[in-house]
């Protein structure tokens, strides 16, 4: 229900998933056709080797992972200590107003898990 309230509040956002930190999908709001397994682990690895980047670069606690390709974004963010939030927004999303509703979801799916 997050995951959709997720994507109703927000046109930017196409797609969304709460993966545990083992990479094991929880729940999704993906598009037919793109692995869960693979988002998964993909997912839970990039967000532990940001976490590791951050701490070994002196950046603090990590907040996010941003990819951003030619198509969209992808944003990753940690969901409690034991998942990740992993969304897919448009190309042409406004930021400021996306990493609030991400975290606002987080928070809520972190009560969750």
């Amino acid at each position: 229900q997050v995951l959709e309230e997720l994507k109703g509040s927000s046109a930017d956002v196409e797609a969304s998933a709460l993966i545990s930190t083992d990479g094991l999908m929880i729940a999704s709001s993906l598009p037919n056709g793109m692995d869960e397994d693979r988002v998964g682990a993909m997912s839970a690895a990039l967000l532990s080797l940001g976490d590791r980047a951050a701490r070994e670069l002196a950046r603090g606690t990590l907040e996010r992972v941003l990819l951003q390709g030619e198509r969209g974004y992808v944003i990753m963010s940690s969901a409690g200590s034991e998942a990740v939030l992993t969304v897919l927004a448009r190309h042409n999303a406004k930021l400021g107003l996306l990493f609030l509703d991400i975290k606002r979801a987080a928070e809520a799916l972190a009560k969750m898990v």
